[in-house]
């Protein structure tokens, strides 16, 4: 595929995704935080960190270069913790083009300070972004091990959510959609919560 999708972030998430897109065959670059970290990464091709023992696809690159990542790309996947996704959004908001790139966000949570859902603070930051959340019950392991998962694409816009869900689907990674987005976000967000107080 002559197009590449970047990845910002290289968390047990952000890996696990950046792998499944590459066996599917599109090209990844993915944005690295900390240069040790994008180091270890292209030495061992494995995130000791997060995901050890699962070997990474050779084809993926790791960058600390932003800019490199998101130039060009086909779509920008934000993979940052919540607590980093206003600061990472600055500078997304650099290089990334709204006219021609879709941004999908994976991460789960809410803002601290604001009490934001994620689309909210990233659509805050960056005005006319084309914005999906994807989300689901799933294990950044369990994915990056091939084991079966589902997910949702969610947007406003249809079409947004289709090719969120196109870029995604796999035979073992099934993506499904829906315009609810304030729903799908605040279940991610509180899922363990409720599921802390139902075990209580």
């Amino acid at each position: 595929m002559d197009r590449y999708i970047a990845v910002i972030g290289a968390g047990g998430w952000g890996t696990a995704l950046a792998n499944l897109l590459s066996k599917k065959g599109y090209n990844v670059r993915v944005w690295v935080y900390l240069k040790e970290e994008k180091e270890e990464l292209e030495r061992n091709h494995e995130n000791l960190h997060f995901l050890p023992g699962i070997k990474l696809e050779e084809g993926i690159e790791f960058s600390n270069d932003m800019e490199y990542c998101i130039k060009g790309a086909l779509c920008v996947v934000s993979a940052v913790p919540s607590k980093a996704v206003e600061e990472t959004a600055v500078k997304i908001a650099k290089y990334i083009d709204i006219k021609s790139q879709k941004l999908v966000t994976v991460s789960k949570g809410l803002d601290a300070n604001t009490q934001e859902r994620i689309s909210q603070v990233i659509c805050r930051v960056i005005p006319g972004v084309d914005v999906a959340v994807l989300s689901g019950p799933s294990h950044a392991e369990e994915v990056a091990r091939g084991m079966i998962t589902t997910n949702v694409a969610a947007s406003a816009s249809d079409e947004t959510a289709e090719f969120a869900q196109e870029i995604f689907m796999t035979d073992y990674f099934r993506v499904y959609t829906n315009n609810d987005i304030i729903g799908v976000e605040l279940g991610g967000a509180l899922k363990n919560i409720i599921a802390l107080c139902v075990g209580v």
